[in-house]
């Protein structure tokens, strides 16, 4: 009997085991491949980010050292001169000159010049050769540089100059003009292609990825096996989908990424794609990630998997009696395990929550242990720094300017210790800080102080804390909490808020205030419906945003009721601009087969003319254009202390 119920047991608990253990490596196996799927789009996204970035870096200077050269009018002089010194030695010398002082100064491989008067090949060594028409080698000058209208190009090919062994290079030329608009010639910089190869192959091997820069056609230009000598076209060796090819050759949204799965036969996912456009080069950068490493892996994980789970198994049928005898025990020890991983997990959340985490004696103006000196001397502090210096020297190197007065009051010892006697145990403080010196991002500044009881001594616990999404959110939502939803004009209370702003900001400038009323808008709702009068109001704004600057305040104040608010050089710059604002807003408004013709009555007033203060402003522009309505709309009228100035343009002169 005891026999059959340890018989039975046994069964039970294999059976239970088999189905969890299956269940846990089908999951295991769910989760990784979806996981890995994931880290693979995150890791192609970013390894495309960082190549991009770079490749911009290594060519954006050339690109503007050979239109430096390009437009040096001492450059163009000389070169027009050439045909009178051919065989002049001292002309020679000199050119050679220029080019090898660029050559020097920035270390290029190649700085040539060309010469479309005598086809001579001049470089920083001297005159190299006469381009021959004709001869293939010389089809970048011929073909692609004088048969096209660009005024610089770049080009991938060997590099004939005597000593530099046809070394692949990539080579950035720009056309010489004369004022006239003839051409001189064109002059350029090379880069051997080894350096931006090797550039690639870094990413390549590291994140286990291919990188290609090709051009609008698909042939490889550079890429860590190939260069735009070979005539290698990506799409003939790998990404066979038509509908990927022809995104990615057509994907020039500057800054932003094409990103795509290119299926197999079988629609599984083979390559993960992601393609940027590089204008200065007009090149397209492919990223890829072949994912059938990553599936035999997962594979032979699920194989190993069940072996271990049949190995397993087998231990079990055979151990089964001890450990239904030692079930307590190892009850226990999965409590401690699972007890172990949630702090383990604790730990991970903290970590990502907060950057850095450090400990200051504010009573001695000093770092409390070795780990925050390090930290400090990380950020620029040398070693023995005092706490408030270290403060400065944080402040100046990492924190945006605005920002740093605040930071260094809020945790200079002298304030804590006043912030502590004071009762307050916490100080908060919020900035914006970068690590490259370029990219700012916003950062909170949590601090508890305590008093350290084995020496009464005042202590201070710090936390960094990244809060940028969080910052940027708010940011966002108070854009679209100031902005009108039909017209993307300010609303009236933000409109009245930034008005307020620039008076007080500049209360010695002058200013005018100017309301627009669409005339007889009720009657374009009534005849029309309120969809047509919508699409007045949105024309409407339209039109008062192609009329001002970029920076004038612009605002919807009620339903066909608008305002500007605008610093002038003088009062009658503003009456000669509503003046043409009344001409610009009077025009028939045609929205599908109905049309309405629109006009606006104006109203202005000047600060500090007709007031300093935006609701003083308000009355008397208001005043102002109901005079304008008075006298029959379609015109404007300057607001003035005794009586109204009826404009000079009522109605406005067509």
């Amino acid at each position: 009997m005891k026999n059959r119920i340890l018989l039975k047991t046994n069964l039970f608990v294999c059976f239970v085991i088999i189905v969890g253990f299956l269940l846990t490596a089908i999951l295991s196996y769910e989760s990784n491949y979806s996981t890995s799927i994931k880290n693979i789009e995150q890791v192609s996204t970013l390894t495309s980010e960082g190549i991009y970035y770079q490749i911009n870096s290594m060519f954006t200077k050339p690109v503007n050292i050979s239109m430096t050269m390009a437009n040096d009018n001492l450059l163009r002089e000389f070169l027009s001169k050439e045909e009178g010194h051919l065989d002049d030695p001292a002309y020679l010398d000199t050119l050679q000159g220029y080019l090898n002082s660029y050559q020097e100064k920035y270390h290029y491989d190649s700085v040539f010049l060309v010469s479309a008067a005598t086809s001579r090949y001049y470089n920083f060594n001297g005159l190299d050769r006469v381009l021959e028409k004709g001869d293939p080698e010389n089809a970048w000058y011929y073909d692609r540089m004088l048969g096209s209208d660009d005024e610089y190009g770049i080009n991938v090919d060997n590099d004939e100059v005597e000593g530099a062994g046809n070394a692949i290079t990539v080579f950035v030329n720009c056309k010489i003009h004369r004022n006239d608009g003839a051409l001189l010639g064109v002059v350029g910089v090379g880069v051997r292609i080894d350096s931006l190869q090797r550039t690639l192959k870094k990413y390549q091997d590291q994140f286990n990825m291919s990188a290609y820069l090709i051009n609008d056609s698909g042939k490889i230009e550079v890429s860590p096996q190939y260069s735009g000598y070979e005539e290698v076209n990506l799409f003939d060796m790998v990404f066979h989908e038509k509908d990927n090819k022809e995104r990615i050759l057509s994907w020039k949204e500057e800054g932003t990424a094409f990103k795509a799965w290119n299926l197999d036969k079988n629609g599984e996912k083979q390559n993960y794609i992601v393609a940027r456009y590089l204008p200065e080069l007009q090149w397209h950068l492919v990223v890829a990630r072949d994912t059938s490493e990553l599936m035999e892996k997962l594979s032979r994980q699920f194989i190993l998997t069940v072996t271990v789970i049949l190995i397993i198994l087998s231990l079990i049928l055979l151990l089964i009696t001890r450990v239904i005898r030692r079930f307590n025990m190892q009850i226990v020890q999965l409590t401690q395990s699972v007890e172990e991983e949630r702090r383990a997990v604790f730990e991970k959340a903290t970590g990502q929550m907060f950057e850095n985490i450090y400990e200051l004696d504010v009573s001695n103006n000093c770092p409390a242990n070795q780990a925050t000196e390090a930290y400090f001397e990380s950020l620029g502090a040398p070693h023995g720094t005092s706490f408030d210096e270290a403060l400065r020297i944080i402040a100046q190197k990492q924190i945006k300017e605005e920002f740093r007065q605040g930071y260094i009051d809020t945790f200079l010892p002298e304030n804590v210790m006043k912030a502590y006697e004071q009762g307050i145990e916490g100080l908060q403080y919020e900035f914006m800080t970068t690590k490259d010196g370029e990219h700012y991002y916003w950062m909170r500044i949590t601090a508890r102080i305590v008093k350290w009881e084995l020496d009464q001594s005042i202590h201070m616990l710090v936390y960094r804390q990244n809060i940028d999404a969080e910052k940027r959110q708010e940011q966002k939502m108070l854009r679209l909490a100031q902005t009108d939803e039909m017209t993307g004009l300010l609303t009236k209370t933000a409109t009245q808020r930034r008005a307020m702003q620039e008076l007080a900001s500049s209360p010695n400038d002058c200013f005018a205030f100017f309301i627009f009323d669409i005339d007889n808008f009720k009657q374009a709702n009534d005849l029309y419906g309120h969809a047509f009068g919508d699409s007045v109001i949105l024309a409407f704004a339209a039109t008062i945003r192609d009329n001002f600057r970029s920076n004038d305040i612009l605002g919807r104040i009620g339903g066909d009721e608008f305002v500007a608010f605008l610093r002038i050089q003088d009062y009658e710059w503003a009456k000669q601009k509503a003046s043409s604002l009344c001409k610009a807003l009077s025009s028939e408004h045609a929205w599908g087969s109905m049309t309405w013709h629109v006009s606006a009555s104006i109203g202005v007033a000047f600060s500090p003319q007709h007031g300093t203060d935006y609701d003083t402003l308000y009355q008397n522009a208001d005043a102002a254009l109901y005079e304008t309505k008075e006298r029959g709309r379609g015109g404007y009228t300057v607001y003035q202390e005794k009586g109204l100035s009826k404009g000079s343009d009522y109605p406005p002169s067509m």
